[in-house]
């Protein structure tokens, strides 16, 4: 989970990405591959008594028709050229479903939704009402048992649709989260969250990201909050059938998982964490931590020691780090990674493709993009 001071939380409203996945080299006596083209698309999902609204974007395979449309180009953040509403390329398409960190939103990992395109997927992605940039209300912000529909929303929205369920593979989808998110994607694999291990955790831990003020007092003020005990922090409420394969991003609220409920889990896991040394997202008490409860032989651990917990956001343009501490000191961790000084390991770009290699070989293998034409 990511927690940061308001400044940063509003420039974090305005993030966007630009990184494609790498190509391939081509050889000498070949012409090089073009790129893939990607179709963007934003929904709204009306609200349901079962759901709430949502706002989606959507990244598709794509034919290439129309012009392209600089998508999230921000002063902070660069953009990406994307075709918006082109006619979608025939097959059918794996589904992958992102999300977002607490106050983020679903432009944060458009990089790594475009190396999925590239594969053949269909990429979705919500904003998650309460715990987004723009939406952040206390009440809202420790609805987390709201967060997993959120995601199962989106995939009935999308294969119950008809623009798009021809598209789709129905009866599976694959879920990628950051931080916040990751701790979604891990409860809609069926993993139990129990609030009271949570706030074990955070007096043994209190500085850490997930003991804020927003995240945790999971129950406070909401007369509708679920107890500890009761039916909806299970894992049986929260879980999504249709989950086959999760990947979680330097995760937050990791404590809080039963590990029993974790242990029992039967669908292959990626799990990617930033280095260590950050008090406010420990990854032995996060990302480690996690992966060593999951069955060995479902869950790969890679952690990527050069990386920041915000390295799994978007490029920042130059001058960025400047114009955010303008703004407010400290504000320029949004675009740092390491140990959060300039120059030391890798620049982003390169951590983006060690992390899109990783990413799209392991779903590649675990739910391939079946991107097939049509008989």
């Amino acid at each position: 989970m990511t927690r940061f001071p308001p400044s940063a939380l509003l420039a974090l409203a305005v993030v966007a990405l630009a990184v494609l996945a790498p190509a391939l080299p081509a050889h000498a006596d070949q012409p090089a591959a073009e790129p893939p083209v990607i179709g963007f698309q934003k929904l709204a999902l009306p609200a349901t008594p079962e759901h709430r609204a949502l706002e989606v974007a959507v990244w598709y395979p794509a034919e290439p028709v129309g012009d392209s449309t600089l998508v999230g180009d921000t002063p902070v953040m660069t953009g990406m050229a994307l075709r918006a509403g082109a006619p979608p390329r025939p097959g059918r398409h794996g589904l992958v479903v992102l999300s977002h960190g607490y106050g983020g939103n679903w432009t944060n990992q458009q990089w790594l939704a475009a190396g999925l395109v590239a594969q053949g997927y269909v990429v979705a992605a919500p904003n998650h009402p309460g715990s987004t940039s723009r939406d952040m209300a206390p009440p809202g912000a420790s609805m987390l048992w709201k967060r997993p529909g959120d995601i199962s929303r989106v995939i009935d929205w999308l294969t119950g649709e008809p623009r798009w369920s021809g598209l789709l593979i129905a009866d599976r989808a694959a879920v990628i989260g950051h931080s916040l998110g990751g701790w979604t994607a891990v409860a809609l694999a069926g993993g139990r969250f129990e609030p009271w291990r949570h706030e074990a955790a955070c007096k043994a831990h209190p500085a850490m990201a997930a003991c804020g003020p927003e995240i945790g007092a999971l129950e406070g003020g909401d007369t509708n909050a679920p107890t500890p005990t009761s039916q909806a922090w299970s894992g049986a409420a929260l879980a999504d059938r249709r989950i086959a394969a999760v990947v979680t991003l330097d995760l937050g609220l990791a404590q809080g998982f039963d590990p029993a409920s974790l242990a029992a889990l039967d669908k292959p896991f990626l799990v990617l964490g930033a280095g260590p040394g950050n008090p406010k997202m420990p990854v032995e008490l996060e990302s480690r931590h996690l992966a060593a409860l999951l069955p060995r032989d479902k869950a790969r651990y890679v952690e990527i020691a050069d990386a920041s917990h915000f390295s799994f956001l978007g490029i920042c343009k130059t001058g960025a780090i400047p114009l955010l501490e303008a703004a407010s000191p400290g504000d320029g961790m949004i675009c740092r990674d390491g140990d959060g000084t300039d120059g030391d390991g890798r620049n982003r770009e390169a951590i983006h493709r060690q992390l899109s290699e990783l990413v799209v070989g392991f779903l590649t293998s675990a739910m391939p993009p079946r991107a097939m034409p049509p008989n």
